[in-house]
């Protein structure tokens, strides 16, 4: 059974920095790519970041490059997004995903609950 879990996420002032984290079980970060994937009010889902299953390659999305970090723990099974100088346009709901490949597709399959990042002053 793959599950995955989150934590971190909050509210910061724009600028601000904080640190998302998913544990994964059920499946190894060498045999799916991870990705973070967010849904702002009123809009659709957005790829954000994913990094590769075997060769840990990352990709980000155009807004938040240079702002934001994925990572990973092979030993701990984790997943992180570092996100710093926060914006107002970050305000989303957060969610990681294994998605359905190795290589970062851009397709969830298994989800973690979400958690809600709020950037305001």
């Amino acid at each position: 059974q793959v599950q995955l879990v989150q934590s971190g996420g909050g509210s910061v002032q724009p600028g601000g920095s904080l640190r998302l984290a998913c544990v994964v079980s059920g499946v190894t970060l060498d045999a799916r790519a991870i990705g973070w994937f967010r849904q702002a009010p009123g809009k659709g889902y957005e790829g954000v970041s994913c990094i590769s299953s075997i060769d840990g390659i990352t990709n980000y999305l155009d807004s938040v490059k240079g702002r934001f970090t994925i990572s990973r723990d092979m030993v701990e099974n984790t997943v992180y997004l570092q996100m710093n100088n926060l914006k107002p346009e970050d305000t989303a709901i957060y969610y990681c995903s294994a998605e359905v490949a190795g290589y970062c597709s851009g397709v969830g399959d298994y989800w973690g609950q979400g958690t809600q990042v709020t950037v305001s002053s």
